[in-house]
């Protein structure tokens, strides 16, 4: 009896259609209703797991009759990935044991690897599962719709003298890096300036603005006119309710320089910047000087902010040196009152990196993002890989972001982004245009 054959999928169709398609889109799509509850950070943390759970069960369940299409297959650069996160596990372990912390802190330290650093190599290992990017983008744009329905309300919060923090989760029982991560506020007050600002369900207001650049390049891709609006206008909110001086620059670099570098194989793109170059030769000392008062007005803006971490990248930097070159400290310290006993190794991804688990973890995490940028690079000049120019983004944004947060500490907010890095870095095989097939 000949095989029935599996139903094929149209892209267009946003429904989830399989067990992995679901469960992202549940995550995603319910965002406000699952931080509401202070499950965000519970969710983001075991998504990767379970999502390697069932690229694992698939990968088992092939036979040497399986249809090509239906096999799994894990592109090399995702591996540079899974390398360099589990180097990151044996520094952690090797700084512990040389400063001789205890069994207890090791476990406990591991247990955040797990949550963090295993995530930047767990979720892009989930592209090799049959999950379209569309129905990504097309959650992102529902949360875009939910930020545009809350935020009004939101606004008024200060003037009907609400408290900043509603409540905080029950769920902060199973464990977390603090209140901030299950928490529901209303608004808050910053502690440098006196500005309202708000962060709605991140930790504080620097990472709403990760996530709004994050969710503005997937909802670029959505196709559907009126979700793609919803999605754009509810990630420009998000960039500038919190009022990150980083979320609102990277908005406009990012679009500009992921068209440029994916389109570097276009002559009009060529010529554009040959002509640009030239004029760049000419007007170089204006230039310079306005790139030179841009920054500078750029760290006037919140010059508190900006003198705390400065002083706790150099902190981390000199201590790396001097104490811990190759394996780093183990963990992050309290830091002195000249940063506002802020800890050393935090605000920084790459001074954090140095300082925690040394030169070791500062090449395990610089060698795959590097690779990966240049990998998408090449491939989104590839007009059968539109994904990889989504990827593209998603690195230069992660690469923009380790200036002025720790990557790992949010991956369980921007884990969408490296989804469809993932997808991107196994194109042309998962490409727009082309069907899925169902799985049984």
């Amino acid at each position: 009896m000949s095989k029935k054959p599996k139903k094929q999928i149209n892209p267009d169709d946003i429904q989830p259609q399989n067990i992995p398609e679901k469960v992202v889109w549940w995550a995603i799509a319910n965002t406000y209703f699952i931080w509401v509850v202070g499950g965000l950070y519970v969710v983001g943390a075991l998504m990767g797991w379970l999502l390697l759970l069932f690229l694992l069960i698939k990968i088992l369940a092939q036979t040497p009759d399986t249809p090509p299409e239906e096999k799994i297959s894990i592109s090399w650069i995702l591996w540079v990935w899974v390398i360099g996160m589990l180097l990151m596990e044996i520094a952690l372990v090797a700084g512990h044991l040389d400063y001789n912390l205890p069994t207890g802190l090791i476990i406990k330290s591991s247990i955040g690897w797990a949550k963090g650093w295993a995530a930047l190599a767990l979720y892009p290992l989930a592209g090799c599962l049959k999950i379209r990017p569309q129905v990504i983008y097309r959650a992102v744009c529902i949360v875009g719709f939910h930020t545009l329905l809350i935020t009004p309300f939101l606004l008024l919060t200060p003037s009907l003298h609400l408290p900043q923090i509603l409540y905080v989760s029950p769920l902060k029982a199973v464990g977390g890096p603090g209140n901030e991560f299950f928490d529901v506020p209303l608004y808050e007050i910053d502690g440098s300036t006196g500005d309202l600002r708000w962060r709605l369900f991140t930790p504080w207001g620097p990472a709403l603005g990760f996530v709004g650049n994050v969710y503005f390049m997937l909802a670029l891709q959505e196709k559907d006119k009126k979700w793609r609006w919803f999605g754009l206008i509810g990630a420009i909110l998000m960039c500038f309710v919190c009022k990150s001086r980083l979320a609102q620059v990277c908005i406009v670099l990012i679009p500009l320089f992921t068209t440029i570098f994916s389109g570097m194989n276009r002559p009009k793109i060529l010529i554009g910047l040959g002509f640009f170059s030239y004029l760049g030769g000419i007007f170089s000392p204006s230039i310079i000087m306005a790139i030179k008062n841009f920054w500078e007005s750029f760290k006037a803006a919140r010059a508190g902010s900006t003198r705390v971490r400065m002083a706790l990248k150099r902190i981390a930097i000199y201590r790396w040196k001097a104490e811990a070159p190759i394996w780093g400290h183990g963990v992050v310290e309290d830091g002195p009152h000249l940063v506002e006993h802020m800890p050393i190794g935090s605000h920084h991804t790459w001074a954090g990196l140095l300082f925690v688990k040394g030169i070791v973890g500062f090449i395990a995490l610089a060698i795959p993002m590097g690779l990966t940028f240049i990998y998408l690079l090449i491939k989104s000049m590839d007009s059968r890989c539109p994904t990889a120019k989504v990827g593209l983004s998603i690195v230069m944004i992660l690469f923009l972001y380790t200036f002025g947060e720790n990557l790992e500490i949010l991956v369980y907010l921007y884990w969408p982004g490296l989804l469809v890095m993932g997808i991107g870095c196994q194109e042309p095989r998962y490409e727009q245009n082309q069907p899925v097939l169902e799985e049984s």
